[in-house]
């Protein structure tokens, strides 16, 4: 649906989607915080553009202020939803892609979703409802997500603003720089995993 409307690619498209925004005046914060609550609530919707169109829109503050609020209240609304339809419910909509549920304690399932936010491959959305699957109680889910959210939301809103102003090359530099970062963790684990199974 979203296809047939025009609206994915809007939002893969930075420069169209800053455009957008732009275009609804005084609405355009609630715009953002609306984008970002569906991306979290509909798995194919990327996240990244909305921040980095924030962030062009309203600079680092105010974009990153916004990018947080429809994060968290995406996060929270996932939560809710895994609640209310149970893992049968789930299951009809992810199908495999569904994780197995986060187990432990109130504070083991708290650094989970914490954690689980600084790392940009680890689905933001997935981890929303898996963690309304288990007994974690709402207000540390929120916290959690809420702490984790800030730097990738802050980065990415600040990368839009630079985008913006004309320094395209400070911001190729960071996000490869940031890439890079991000595949060494993931690039250490495949590697020990190997060896130890040798």
């Amino acid at each position: 649906m979203l296809k047939d409307t025009g609206t994915l690619g809007t939002i893969l498209d930075a420069t169209a989607l800053r455009e957008r925004i732009e275009c609804f005046g005084i609405w355009g914060p609630l715009s953002v915080i609306a984008l970002m609550m569906l991306a979290i609530l509909v798995s194919p919707i990327p996240s990244a553009p909305i921040a980095m169109a924030a962030g062009a829109v309203y600079g680092h503050t105010w974009g990153t202020l916004y990018v947080i609020a429809g994060a968290e209240a995406g996060a929270l609304v996932a939560f809710a939803v895994a609640r209310l339809l149970g893992r049968a419910g789930l299951h009809l909509w992810f199908g495999k892609h569904l994780p197995a549920g986060l187990i432990g304690s109130q504070n083991t399932l708290t650094g989970i979703v914490f954690f689980s936010r600084l790392l940009p491959f680890v689905s933001f959305d997935l981890v929303s409802y898996a963690a309304g699957l288990t007994l974690l109680s709402a207000w540390r889910f929120a916290l959690a997500t809420l702490a984790g959210i800030i730097p990738a939301s802050f980065l990415l809103a600040h990368f839009g603003h630079e985008l913006s102003g004309g320094e395209a090359d400070v911001f190729l530099y960071t996000a490869l720089g940031l890439g890079v970062i991000t595949v060494i963790p993931v690039a250490v684990k495949l590697w020990r995993d190997r060896t130890r199974g040798r």
